[in-house]
């Protein structure tokens, strides 16, 4: 008897918006679709005539009816969960509108950002296997969505400290390296949280505009130097530097609810929110295909440097790729993580793909140094 693994046909298309509904029913058929967390409330006609067979859809709002009619066609319905704050079958990225919906008037309590990290912490504590399920699903999904829309993108990551203040030296440093690596073609990827990182993503933010802008926002959002004592206050000051300025450049954040009292930047146009930290940690790490940028910090980015170092010591991902460390009395006397990561790369193929500079401005051009070595 065959295998019904290698018999069975491969999945068809996957489909996460009205339109693409829409099309995929036009071509004739939605045998082995995958749709994702579309409202099809109004599409019962189209699913009653539409051939299901294979298909699966994940969580999609549909008419008992038509839900009936497609579960007897052999097809998949994992049905929308009541009561979340979240959804976990969603099929795209989070923006920083999604995340921040109701900032403005009932301050950041009310978001879903807020809302979704109380839940994780409730459902945490209780162990809960249905909501570790849950929270296995969504993560799933924000990976699945990531891999779609860095398709071709050449990424850099920036690791740095979440403590560094808006309106300070530091953080402007960060902020001219993101518009700089911005304009240089490369999409910026960060841990999507305050500090330099949010500096990072504000850089790839005003990198269409005169450099002016970035002087401009920097001040702006001195005001609100820090996420605490308020959020609130701090998430509406970078909304105010996108409402006086839209039309920014691209980004992408990935930040976690594992520390959700940290919030996600609100300057990456697309954010990957985890619930699990080790995901978020590696998908950030393995996704940045052009190389990582490490500025100064403390444990976390002293993890992150050999959580990147691992794979590219081993080889375990292909051929290794750029780290260059910013800071060298941080990187050396603070925290030497320097002599480490360079007897680690010694004799190796990773030795000609890290380096140590003294300053942010530097890093540029020894990423692109690193990126041009045979």
């Amino acid at each position: 008897m065959d295998n019904p693994d290698e018999t069975s046909p491969p999945p068809g298309p996957e489909i996460d918006s009205l339109a693409a509904f829409d099309a995929a029913v036009a071509s004739g058929s939605l045998a082995g679709h995958r749709v994702q967390a579309v409202d099809l409330t109004d599409r019962g006609a189209a699913l009653l005539a539409a051939d299901t067979a294979g298909a699966v859809f994940l969580g999609c709002r549909m008419e008992p009816e038509a839900a009936a009619k497609a579960r007897a066609d052999g097809a998949f319905v994992f049905p929308p969960v009541p009561g979340l704050p979240f959804d976990p079958y969603r099929g795209l990225l989070y923006t920083p509108d999604a995340l921040y919906e109701g900032l403005a008037g009932g301050g950041y309590a009310a978001t879903p950002d807020a809302r979704a990290y109380r839940w994780f912490q409730r459902t945490r504590a209780n162990g809960d296997t249905f909501a570790s399920m849950l929270r296995a699903l969504h993560d799933d999904a924000v990976s699945d969505a990531l891999d779609e829309f860095l398709t071709g993108a050449a990424v850099v990551g920036v690791m740095g400290g979440h403590a560094t203040a808006r309106g300070s030296a530091p953080y402007a440093a960060a902020a001219r390296l993101g518009r700089t690596l911005a304009r240089d073609g490369l999409t910026v990827a960060t841990g999507g949280g305050p500090g330099t990182m949010e500096a990072a993503n504000l850089g790839a933010y005003v990198a269409p505009h005169p450099d002016a802008v970035l002087e401009e926002a920097c001040a702006l959002l001195a005001a609100a130097p820090s996420f605490t004592p308020s959020v609130t206050d701090w998430a509406l000051a970078a909304f105010e530097v996108r409402r006086r300025r839209p039309g920014g450049g691209g980004s992408v954040s990935i930040p976690t609810w594992f520390y959700g009292h940290e919030p996600p930047n609100p300057f990456a146009d697309r954010i990957a929110k985890y619930f699990a930290n080790a995901l978020r940690e590696d998908g950030l790490l393995s996704r940045s295909t052009a190389g990582v940028i490490f500025l100064p910090g403390a444990a976390g980015t002293v993890q992150e440097i050999f959580d990147n170092a691992t794979p590219n010591y081993y080889g375990s991902l292909g051929g290794p790729t750029p780290m260059v460390l910013v800071g060298r009395a941080h990187w050396t006397r603070a925290l030497p993580a320097w002599p480490l990561l360079r007897a680690l790369a010694a004799g190796r193929a990773m030795e000609h793909r890290i380096a140590l500079v003294d300053t942010v401005d530097e890093a540029p051009e020894a990423l692109a140094r690193l990126s041009a070595r045979p």
